[in-house]
């Protein structure tokens, strides 16, 4: 009886592992693809760790909601949306000042490598508020900030959003001195070094001609590029891009076990990627037939 329930398992197996995804293609409603990834090993190792998938539970109750966050040196921000034919990421920062809401500032960071392969885009700019009359941004280095549109102004901000219309009553009604400038001011000088007090940040600055602050749309797009680690192929293949954990050296993930350098059918190898991803998502064969060979002889 022992062995026709063995075999019996070993014949279940398959269809248990394949009813389980080695890697996420979504969190909450945002599609995940790559080269962006939820599970270690997969997508693109230039963009490991970058993404999180994270489900919280309202007080109290079981009502849940899973977000997508970017992380980031100086916190975690919430994806909105991935376009990946205009290869973009949309976040928003919950603790961001807006034409509605002011926050206490901090610094936005990024790493390194994020610097390199996401920034934010041309067209996402930092407004930088309550800026002090020594402001660098304001004497020597002026030349950084700049008109986004013929028809916004710093004024505007002060006069439209309530969040803001308190630093013009602070000074005696004179709408303090602010900077429309870009990420590349903000990556090399700190808000302490700029002696601004608060920053807002909004995307798509040149479809906001004729909206007013109250309609922008708040938050930063991030623009990626796409490494050619030939991802096309091991997809026609069957396959799902993905890396190896301890080299990050390149890989076509083809089933839970086996895996190819470039393709699925052609050359697929056992270990590897498979066994990375067998330890952290689905348990090894050797562990399952050991859990269940020890409940039934109990």
């Amino acid at each position: 009886m022992t062995s026709l329930f063995l075999v019996y398992l070993l014949f279940l197996l398959p269809f248990l592992c394949h009813s389980l995804p080695l890697c996420r293609n979504s969190c909450g409603n945002i599609e995940i693809d790559y080269p962006f990834a939820v599970d270690d090993g997969c997508g693109a190792p230039l963009y490991r760790n970058m993404l999180n998938c994270s489900t919280t539970f309202a007080t109290n109750t079981t009502i849940s909601t899973t977000d997508l966050f970017f992380e980031t040196p100086s916190g975690s921000y919430k994806v909105e949306s991935i376009d990946y034919a205009s290869k973009s990421l949309t976040i928003y920062d919950p603790s961001m000042s807006t034409c509605t809401i002011l926050q206490p500032h901090h610094d936005f960071v990024l790493s390194d490598v994020q610097s390199a392969l996401i920034p934010p885009s041309p067209d996402t700019v930092f407004a930088l508020m309550n800026c002090s009359i020594d402001s660098p941004v304001l004497n020597h280095y002026k030349s950084l900030c700049f008109n986004f549109s013929d028809d916004h102004s710093c004024d505007e901000l002060y006069g439209s959003c309530t969040s803001f219309k308190i630093f013009q009553m602070l000074s005696n009604d004179t709408p303090p001195a602010c900077c429309f400038t870009s990420y590349n001011t903000v990556k090399f000088m700190s808000m302490n070094i700029l002696d601004c007090t608060h920053y807002t940040t909004f995307y798509d600055a040149d479809k906001l001609k004729g909206e007013k602050p109250l309609d922008w749309s708040y938050g930063m797009k991030l623009s990626y590029g796409l490494p050619d680690t030939g991802c096309d192929r091991c997809r026609k293949s069957g396959g799902t891009c993905g890396f190896d954990v301890e080299t990050e050296g390149t890989l076509c993930i083809c089933s839970a076990a086996v895996n190819s350098t470039r393709e699925c059918g052609a050359g697929t190898v056992e270990g590897g990627i498979g066994e990375a991803h067998t330890g952290s998502v689905l348990p090894s064969l050797s562990t399952i037939l050991f859990a269940f060979s020890t409940f039934f002889f109990l």
